[in-house]
Order: structure tokens, then C-alpha cells, then sequence
């Protein structure tokens, strides 16, 4: 049979033979688990009840997007992020190293090893011929403890890449324009799989540009071939010996085939406010720009910010505009400040910060009011940046660039600069990547805001009032929001809880106190974005039993799974319009959950009725059935 290399790589990492036919349950086996600290606390908390003596997976623990120490609770996480990894055996990079997937691309990833990140993002060393995928927290600590990673097997989209891209035109504007064509919900359940003459064109930070923004298609992961690009990357961050040559069967057959002529693409942005909303540059040459942010894991390498400063170079930044530099990793900003881009940098009026997530995740930097924001992020949510009103576009670096110039939105392909190549050699510095002992007798440290993991409860009858009612692509940004405001409580589910569904509903916390919980109704595509399993955690404290949508995002459907709570989809699309805040659901006979059942759902306020499926496996049943994965695991049902 011929493979692609996805096939390639999952077939070599099945924990059970299963046939490689798309939607069939497969089981993989998970070399490497990432997590940053946002969502890494509650991994962590949640490995710990599992009894574990040790990971079982080469582990990596990253401090990046809240290193804001405002007040103790941030750097009480911090401490206990540092000794649960020491305690556990898990890698550990301090706050200001750099952004989790950078790093993880220069020091870590290796072609055909599989890897499970609790960030949506994982899907960024995809560029290194990786399996890696986004996932909740539980999930990679049911990975850490040997447990295989649950799947259903994703269909295999071939991306087909010719011609070359013009001054200008960078790798972003690829990915924009897949965005255009699949939109935000277009590759759930898929993996893109990059091939032809055009991808000899990009280097590895490039790739990873397209790898980490497929997130935002909601696809399961991206990836290229190893190839000589990949070779000469890995060489020059001093590790010729993890490379492997691997791609795709010459003949190989995909479930979806694309192609894009790169020789054809023009400078492409993402208006307000989704990633997919996307438009050539030059429509929108009148909008006057207040803030540019350029960084963040999408596009925060080296020759990224090298490209920014040659475009900078000599000039001053528009007075009317507020640029920062968020670097990716603490390897860039010294080759930076070696080479003399960051001297150009400073010396243009950029404003540098940290080494970190910062204003991708609303940690700072949050426009003013009404202001437009140009940012090299991978999403522009409403109220992501903080700033509810402000108008958020998605450029590349390039296009930031030239527009912190001219203070309008600009083509970068107008200006002149060189394109910055891979240097002759990275500089390699890991002393900030800490080598755990896995000594007992140094304590684990908790603060007093690092509070117990809330369990599901097993499964029973299922009746309540319907607490909120949301419409399409609900984001986990509005059901679990970051923020400075809200992050440092990360750890600590209850009152966390007391933000949930903020951005569009304040009385939500208070409407499900005051009946006990209930069930929450969505549209299409519900929970896309990021993969805080805050989102399903929060709800569950709150007493939400289940959930009743159009459709699921893939990572977020799984971490309601996880936490004990039903994700029922409408049978009928059309019974969505008939259900009303605080309307008394009672799904009938839903103690007699198993695959491909349906149930009736009364609607006992109107007196009306409506069908729900589901989708899930009988794994995903048994552990609905005992009330979530952390339960499913305390009992026994997975080995350890």
C-alpha cells in the first residue's frame, strides 16, 4: 500500500493494529508531551492523582505565557511547575527561555517521533515531519503516565505547493490563503500534509509558520516531509544526528487534494475578527494603524525579526504608532543583539519585550480603545487583546513592518529589504532548560491559589434548564478567557469559574448557582481556539451535565469527554432555533449511553421534542460513564 507520510508515522506508532481508514478509533503511542503554563498546572495536578512514579515519555515543561509576576500566584505556579517537573522527570524552561513550540523547534523536535502538547499550537513542529498534536491537559498527562493517545483517525488532505513566492509574500500569506479557502472549521478531523517543487522554497521557520496557524483551520495537525531544507536546520542548531529522511510514497492517495501556485499569491491579511475573514493587503491601503505587535509562535524565529529589522533599518517608527517586539526564544533575541538587528530594532522606536506569549494571549499590550491593532499572531478573536472594541488584523512580519512606517495598513512587497537566510550556525544556549533529578526528597511546592482538580461525577439521568445559549464558532477564549486579569488563576478551577462565558454572558457563574447547573446549547464549530481544558473544567464545577451544539471543535470535544460532560450534537439543526434561555431539558434514557445510540430530548417548557446524536466511541463512553477520565483511570480501567 501506498502512504503518505502521515500514514507513515501513525502506522509506525499504533499501540494496537487498527486499520488507518478515517474516522476509525485508533491508539498512539506519544514520544514526546509538551506543556506550557497555562494550561500545564492542571496537566500536572491531574498527573499527580494518576500515582505515578515517573513520565514515560521524554517531557518538556515550559514557562511562557503568563510570566507576568504581578502578584504571588504567577510565580507560585511557576515554582510548582519547576518542582513537580523535577519530581516527575520532565524538562523544564524558565519563564523568559522562550515560546514553548520556538524552543521546542530549535532543541527538541525530531522527524517521525509523535508528539502531544497541552496548547493547540503543538501543531508547529508538524514543519519537522512530527505527529504533533494539540490536546487538552488530561490527555497529555494520561500520555506522561504510558497511557496511548485516543483518536479517531483523521482524514489526509494533500497541499500541494508549486512556483515561488514573490518579494513580499511570505509564508503566512500560504497559510491565509488556505484560510480563505477551508475556513476556521474546514480541517477539523483533517491532517494537511505539504508536498511539491514549492516547499524546497521554505525553510524550517518558515514551515512552521503554516504548520502552527493549520490550528486555526481547526485540523488535527500539519506537516512536511524531512528533506534537505530540514537537514540543514537541524544541523545548524548542532543536532545532524536526529535527522531522518522521510516523505510521502510517490503515488500515495489522499482523501482531499489542494494546490496553490505561490507564484500567484499577493500579500494576504486577516481582518476582524477570525483568522479567516482574509483579504489581498493593498484593499485595505486607507485604514490608519495605532498599535503593531510582531511575534509570538507564529512568527518570532530569527529570520522573521531579522526580515522586520532590515525593513526597520535606518528608519523610525510612525509617531502615531505603538510597535513591540515579542521574541521567540532567548536564542534569537542574543543572535539578534550578535548580528546588530536588535541595535536596528531599538533604534526604530520598537518597543521589546519579553521572550514570551505576552499580548498573543492578552498579556499586555492591549489596544486602545476602538484602535487597530496589526499583529503577526495566529488569532484575532474579539476581546482576545484585551480591548473588546479594538480592531484586530493578522499580518505577517513583513507587512507589520512596512506599516509601523507608514502608519497605515501597508504591502510589504512596495518596500525594499533582503531576505534574511538561515545564519551560518545557531548560537545554542539550553542553560536555561533545567535537567530534572527526579529527587523525592525535594518538595513539590503548592501556593495556597493551587487548588484540587474538580471530578465528574459517574454517569445518571440527565435533566435542567438551559443556561446559556451560544451561536457558531463559540472560541474557548469566551468560555474560559486569558487575560492578566484571569490567568493567574489558572490553578484554581473555582474561581476561575467565576469568569466563565464573561465576553458574552456575566450572569452565567450566577445563573448556574442559582439552579444547580444545567446544559449549555452552541452552534457550529463550539469551543474552537485554544485547548485550555479550562473551558470544560470551569463548566463542570459551574454543574453543566452536557452540552447540545451544531458541532465541536476537535480538542475541545474531547476535554468535555474527559471532564465527565456530553457533547450531544442536534440531529435536526433546526430544533436549535426553538430552544430559549432557561428552558427545562430532560434527555431521556441517557443512562443507557453507548456508540452511535440517539436519544429524545423533552423540551418540558414548550412541550416539545428533538433528537440528539453523538459521536462517540465506546472508549469515549466508558469514560462519560465514570464520570471522566481521571475517574475512568483511578478505577483501573487504563493501564498505568
Amino acid at each position: 500500500m501506498k502512504m503518505s507520510l502521515a500514514q507513515k508515522i501513525i502506522s509506525q506508532h499504533l499501540s494496537a493494529p487498527a486499520e488507518l481508514k478515517p474516522g476509525t478509533a485508533i491508539q498512539l503511542k506519544i514520544d514526546q508531551t509538551l506543556t506550557q503554563d497555562a494550561t500545564g498546572t492542571m496537566t500536572y495536578l491531574q498527573l499527580e492523582r494518576m500515582g505515578v512514579d515517573r513520565v514515560r515519555t521524554r517531557a518538556y515543561s515550559y514557562v511562557d505565557h503568563n510570566t507576568l509576576q504581578s502578584g504571588f500566584m504567577n510565580a507560585d505556579d511557576h515554582k510548582y511547575l519547576q518542582t513537580v517537573a523535577n519530581r516527575y522527570g520532565v524538562y523544564f524552561s524558565k519563564a523568559g527561555n522562550g515560546i514553548c513550540h520556538q524552543l521546542h523547534l530549535e532543541r527538541f523536535a525530531i522527524p517521525g517521533q509523535t508528539l502531544l502538547g497541552s496548547d493547540s499550537h503543538t501543531p508547529t513542529c508538524g514543519a519537522m515531519a512530527m505527529i504533533a498534536i494539540g490536546s487538552g491537559g488530561l490527555d497529555v498527562a494520561a500520555a506522561m503516565a504510558g497511557i496511548p493517545y485516543s483518536i479517531k483517525m483523521p482524514e489526509i488532505v494533500s497541499v500541494r505547493l508549486t512556483g515561488k513566492l514573490k518579494h513580499g509574500v511570505t509564508a503566512k500569506d500560504i497559510i491565509f490563503k488556505i484560510l480563505q479557502e477551508k475556513t476556521v472549521k474546514g480541517g477539523v478531523g483533517k491532517i494537511f500534509e505539504y508536498s511539491g517543487p514549492g516547499i524546497k522554497e521554505l525553510s524550517v521557520p518558515e514551515r512552521s509558520t503554516i504548520t502552527n496557524m493549520g490550528a486555526e483551520l481547526g485540523a488535527t495537525t500539519s506537516l512536511f516531509p524531512a528533506d534537505e531544507n530540514t537537514l540543514e536546520y537541524l544541523e545548524k542548531q548542532g543536532r545532524g544526528g536526529d535527522y531522518m529522511a522521510l516523505a510521502a510514497d510517490p503515488d500515495a492517495v489522499y482523501d482531499e487534494y489542494m494546490e496553490i501556485d505561490l507564484d500567484q499569491l499577493q500579500p494576504l491579511l486577516a481582518a476582524p475578527h477570525s483568522p479567516d475573514n482574509i483579504h489581498p493587503v493593498s484593499d485595505f491601503a486607507a485604514t490608519k494603524v495605532d498599535q503593531i505587535c510582531i511575534g509570538s509562535c507564529t512568527n518570532s524565529s530569527f529570520t522573521d525579526l531579522c526580515n522586520v529589522a532590515a525593513i526597520l533599518r535606518g528608519r523610525t517608527v510612525h509617531p502615531d504608532v505603538s510597535l513591540t517586539i515579542s521574541f521567540g526564544s532567548k536564542q534569537v533575541l542574543r543572535m539578534l543583539a550578535k548580528n546588530g538587528a536588535l541595535s536596528d530594532l531599538i533604534a526604530s522606536g520598537a518597543r521589546l519585550l519579553e521572550a514570551s506569549c505576552g499580548p498573543c494571549i492578552g498579556m499586555g499590550q492591549s489596544p486602545a480603545s476602538g484602535a487597530v491593532s496589526l499583529r503577526t499572531f495566529n488569532r484575532n478573536f474579539q476581546g482576545r487583546s484585551g480591548t473588546m472594541d479594538a480592531q484586530v488584523y493578522l499580518v505577517s512580519p513583513e507587512t507589520a513592518a512596512a506599516s509601523a512606517l507608514s502608519g497605515y495598513i501597508t504591502d510589504a512587497a512596495k518596500i525594499a529589504f533582503e531576505k534574511t537566510t538561515l545564519p551560518a550556525s545557531f548560537l545554542v544556549d539550553d542553560s536555561m532548560i533545567i535537567v530534572p533529578d527526579l529527587d523525592p526528597e525535594k518538595p513539590v511546592v503548592k501556593g495556597p491559589n493551587i487548588k484540587a482538580v474538580p471530578l465528574g461525577r459517574p454517569l445518571s439521568e440527565i435533566s435542567g434548564q438551559v443556561m446559556i445559549k451560544v451561536g457558531d464558532n463559540i472560541t474557548t477564549d469566551h468560555i474560559a478567557p486569558a487575560g492578566s486579569r484571569v490567568l493567574p488563576y489558572r490553578s484554581n478551577i473555582e474561581k476561575i469559574s467565576e469568569f466563565c462565558f464573561e465576553p458574552l454572558d456575566d450572569h452565567f457563574p450566577a445563573r448556574c448557582k442559582e439552579h444547580g447547573g444545567g446544559i449549555i446549547i452552541a452552534g457550529s464549530n463550539y469551543g474552537q481556539g485554544s485547548s485550555r481544558e479550562h473551558a470544560a473544567l470551569a463548566p463542570l464545577h459551574l454543574g453543566i451535565r452536557a452540552v447540545i451544539a451544531k458541532s465541536y471543535a476537535r480538542i475541545h470535544q474531547q476535554n468535555l469527554i474527559n471532564a465527565g460532560i456530553i457533547p450531544f450534537v442536534f440531529e435536526d439543526e433546526a430544533a436549535y432555533d426553538a430552544i430559549d434561555l432557561l428552558d427545562e431539558l430532560e434527555i431521556e434514557d441517557v443512562v443507557n449511553l453507548s456508540p452511535e445510540l440517539s436519544f429524545t430530548v423533552k423540551n418540558l417548557s414548550k412541550g416539545t421534542g428533538f433528537t440528539v446524536t453523538h459521536s462517540l466511541n465506546q472508549d469515549q463512553v466508558d469514560i462519560i460513564r465514570a464520570g471522566g477520565l481521571l475517574n475512568k483511570i483511578a478505577a483501573g480501567s487504563s493501564d498505568l
